[in-house]
């Protein structure tokens, strides 16, 4: 259908797939495959990119952006009688496409992408105590702490593996590990800082070649640091100032590195790392940190040399 006031690309929230198939095709609704168990309509996270001027001609017009709100409220249990969590105004990403539609026509040009879920975002947005619920009912993303900090260390692994290291990577749910209730990578954990590198080109440009133990810890900091030739089997941090040059090549570290333990009920342990799930027993780490500008030299022994 051609016809712009009839044909819309559009996403649908979950609460309301189910109505929207029963009212189509064989009428079913959402009913799970009989192969794999699992709905064919999986739920995906949604991220808005808006081109500014039509979204600005969009603000002007006749509802000047307005959509409206809703409220969609989470119960502890099938009674219905009380709920999970607060409940709040919420509205849908969708209605924008439909203001943009009202407002400009044909003119609106609406569209996505999919990619991988490693290469978008994986949100923090849930107690570690409903995470732990949503996995027992058979849940691949309960959207904890613990769980969108795996997913970050996976997501970097991927890129470190493009760079031409050689690590063990976790591809699959079988690949992981439940520590504190919720399945987890074993490793490598690494850490990118946005002062190292955000896209692919800069972490290609600055890594070459090298190793990584799935035991293994890795940070990395620093707008000048370039690493060649790591050997890591354990725990590594480097940090470096903006105003540093860094070139280490044929580092090579072994330690006993971090090691993560389960929270048990009743440890005390503060509030902020109890929703993790686990703490970090940091048993050894090379830690270089460089303040001073400067260009320098960190080689095989691990001894920080300035040049310049």
């Amino acid at each position: 259908n051609t016809d712009p006031t009839k044909n819309l690309v559009i996403n649908v929230e979950y609460n309301q797939l189910d109505p929207l198939l029963k009212s189509q095709g064989d009428r079913k609704g959402d009913v799970a495959d009989p192969t794999t168990g699992y709905s064919p309509y999986p739920g995906n996270a949604n991220n808005i990119i808006l081109e500014l001027g039509a979204y600005a001609r969009t603000l002007r017009g006749e509802d000047q952006g307005v959509v409206v709100e809703f409220v969609n409220p989470k119960y502890k249990d099938e009674t219905r009688t009380e709920f999970k969590k607060p409940t709040r105004l919420e509205c849908m990403m969708q209605d924008i496409p439909k203001l943009f539609q009202k407002e400009m026509g044909r003119d609106a040009l609406i569209g996505f992408t999919t990619f991988d879920r490693w290469f978008t975002f994986s949100p923090a947005k849930n107690s570690l105590e409903s995470g732990i619920e949503d996995v027992k009912k058979g849940s691949t993303a309960p959207s904890t702490l613990s769980s969108a900090e795996s997913d970050k260390y996976i997501q970097n692994q991927r890129k470190l593996q493009h760079a031409g290291v050689k690590l063990p990577i976790t591809t699959t749910q079988e690949d992981l590990v439940t520590v504190g209730g919720i399945p987890i990578t074993p490793g490598p954990r690494v850490v990118l800082l946005p002062a190292f590198g955000i896209t692919q080109e800069e972490v290609v440009r600055k890594i070459q070649g090298g190793s990584i133990t799935e035991r293994s810890s890795l940070v990395l900091e620093g707008q000048g640091l370039t690493i060649h030739n790591l050997t890591l089997d354990g725990a590594l941090s480097i940090r470096c100032c903006s105003e540093c040059e860094v070139k280490v090549d044929g580092l090579v570290v072994n330690n006993e590195g971090y090691r993560l333990d389960e929270i048990a009920e009743g440890d005390g342990v503060d509030e902020a790392v109890r929703i993790r799930g686990y703490t970090m027993d940091k048993r050894a780490v090379m830690e270089i940190e460089i303040s001073e500008p400067g260009k320098y030299f960190i080689g095989g022994d691990g001894i920080v040399k300035k040049i310049e």
